[in-house]
């Protein structure tokens, strides 16, 4: 089963930046969507960003210009760096990765970013 396994979450003031990792156990071509979603408080899981086939990005509107995520193919990490960052961002983060085709996607157990002062 795919291992999904996220970090650098944490406390940061408004404004702040915060980065975080995602250690994959499989290779990134293994999968055609690589990608980040998150939970807040009260709210239903929303996509945040991701990587897609061809290697072109996707945001949401509301992080667009502020987060930018990235990957790399020998360390099996994809990373979510998070700039100008505001109290809407606080939630639970979640890694994910979707297999081509109706294949299946997976999670990590996610990690915690609050944005306060």
């Amino acid at each position: 089963q795919v291992q999904l396994v996220e970090s650098g979450g944490g406390l940061v003031q408004p404004g702040g930046s915060l980065r975080l990792s995602c250690q994959i156990s499989e290779m990134l071509s293994n999968f055609n969507v690589v990608g980040w979603y998150r939970r807040a408080p009260g709210k239903e899981r929303e996509f945040v960003a991701a990587i897609v086939t061809g290697g072109n990005k996707k945001y949401a509107d509301s992080v667009t210009g502020r987060f930018t995520i990235s990957g790399d193919r020998i360390k099996r990490m994809v990373y979510l760096q998070m700039n100008d960052m505001n109290p809407e961002d606080t939630a639970v983060y979640y890694c994910n990765v979707k297999r081509p085709g109706w294949g299946q996607t997976y999670w990590g157990q996610g990690t915690q970013v609050t944005v306060s002062s």
